[in-house]
């Protein structure tokens, strides 16, 4: 035992003395508040669309007209969604007001138009129809025409058998955002001339089109039995988090444990080891020193984590905490990370011990990799169809559960489900404990390359 926990100190401690394994740890939550913030700086950084409208033709009267109503009902409801929005985010106090003000500095951004409508330049307007205009237009899409006077589309507008119709001229072939508003508002004014057509007022189109209804969700599953609220949703949110937390946390402890292995094997270090402790205690040591430099980051991502949202959103905070707390979410999470952990470390070290290069490693490495993106992709679903047949049946297969069955544990699903699924993983993590260590023990005493048959070689004798 001695022996096993010094190998497990070891193992702890040439990590957690390393500079790169503190900056590692930080790098997740900082990465992750990027995530979260690139979004909204690409959009609100998004240049705004210099446009010209050209109606082509006397059919084409009236649709410029109906592009700029388009514009101008489309800046109104992105004031009315910016009015809503902030008007949540004032609703705060004391801590809250510095995360609340941050928000409305978001909002106004994104709330802003993506193109504008400006003056068609005369060169356009005086060259005909054919060839000669789409040079013009070609002049003023490139770099041939100074920054200042130069436009992001130019749209001609007709009317042909159907409707409405335009041609685009964009500067970027990769640039959809003025093709699709021009549809859309084409769309709308076809739609007005139909019903104008039928003897509908224009007035009561206009009302009809500035109709926007307000909708209420209501669940007796809500906390009130009525009203759903975010305290409602939080919980399915918070279990989709915990299953790739405990993806992210699970593979990584395990990927070191393999690449601390094959480095040791590489090294003629396992030897050594070898000469004065078991290969158990070896594997042991290792298991337990990489699950403590796994518990020690999420430890640290949870003390960020925490501080970060108790310092800008307290109520959240609460709320979290009494989610985690109040339900159980919190021993299951560490159930699941143990009997998880348990079945990839062991299986990794295995791997590891048959290495002693990285490419050694990726005949077995790349289909298990493949196996484990099938959790990432289902995850989601198991967030909105917790009780969808093919999500059900995933999360009872043990290396599935505990991402998938992390993911549908706010759905309440029946006791026996969860006991079941949970013994059968921690029943299968013992074989693959029985299982690796019969390869780790083969491995870390021959030099056979690792193949698939080398590995099932070692697992048959044991030795």
């Amino acid at each position: 035992m001695n022996r096993t926990l010094l190998i497990a100190r070891r193992e702890f401690a040439a990590y957690a003395k390393t500079v790169g394994f503190w900056l590692s740890l930080l790098a997740f939550p900082l990465f992750a508040l990027v995530g979260g913030a690139v979004p909204i700086l690409i959009k609100s950084s998004e240049p705004v669309r210099a446009v010209a409208i050209i109606e082509d033709g006397s059919r084409a009267t009236g649709l410029a007209a109906s592009v700029q109503d388009a514009l101008r009902r489309d800046a109104e409801r992105q004031r009315e969604r910016q009015r809503l929005a902030m008007e949540k985010a004032a609703e705060t106090t004391g801590t809250q007001a510095a995360g609340a003000g941050a928000a409305q500095g978001a909002l106004a951004s994104l709330s802003r138009q993506r193109l504008r409508i400006v003056g068609t330049p005369p060169e356009i307007l005086a060259a005909a129809p054919g060839p000669a205009r789409d040079a013009a237009v070609r002049r003023f899409l490139t770099d041939e025409t100074p920054k200042d006077r130069r436009l992001d589309a130019v749209v001609f507008l007709d009317r042909d058998a159907n409707g409405p119709a335009a041609r685009v001229w964009t500067a970027r072939a990769t640039d959809d955002a003025v093709e699709d508003f021009i549809r859309d508002a084409l769309r709308a004014a076809n739609r007005k001339v139909v019903f104008e057509s039928a003897g509908i007022d224009p007035s009561v189109v206009e009302e009809t089109e500035k109709f926007r209804p307000t909708i209420g969700v209501f669940s007796p599953k809500s906390a009130s039995g009525g009203e759903v609220s975010l305290r409602d949703k939080l919980p399915a949110i918070i279990g989709m988090a915990g299953g790739f937390l405990l993806w992210s946390l699970i593979i990584t402890g395990a990927s070191i444990l393999l690449n601390s292995v094959m480095e040791e094997k590489s090294n003629k270090i396992l030897e050594v080891l070898l000469s004065s402790a078991s290969a158990t205690e070896i594997l042991t040591g290792k298991v337990l020193g990489v699950a403590l430099l796994t518990v020690t980051v999420l430890l640290g991502w949870g003390v960020i984590g925490a501080a970060g949202l108790a310092s800008f959103a307290p109520e959240q905070a609460a709320m979290v905490g009494d989610i985690l707390l109040s339900g159980g979410m919190l021993v299951w999470f560490a159930a699941f990370m143990v009997g998880g952990y348990l079945m990839y470390a062991v299986l990794f070290a295995a791997i590891g011990a048959f290495c002693e290069t990285p490419r050694d490693a990726q005949t077995l490495m790349g289909p298990i990799m493949m196996v484990l993106v099938i959790p990432i992709m289902t995850m989601t679903m198991a967030m909105t169809s917790p009780d969808a047949p093919a999500v059900k049946i995933l999360s009872w297969i043990p290396f599935f559960t505990p991402f998938l069955m992390m993911a549908r544990l706010p759905s309440d699903p029946p006791m026996i489900e969860l006991a079941a699924s949970m013994a059968g993983m921690f029943a299968f993590a013992l074989l693959m404990v029985w299982v690796a260590g019969r390869a780790f023990r083969a491995g870390a005493l021959s030099d056979v390359k690792l193949s698939w048959k080398a590995f099932g070689a070692a697992i048959g004798r044991g030795r």
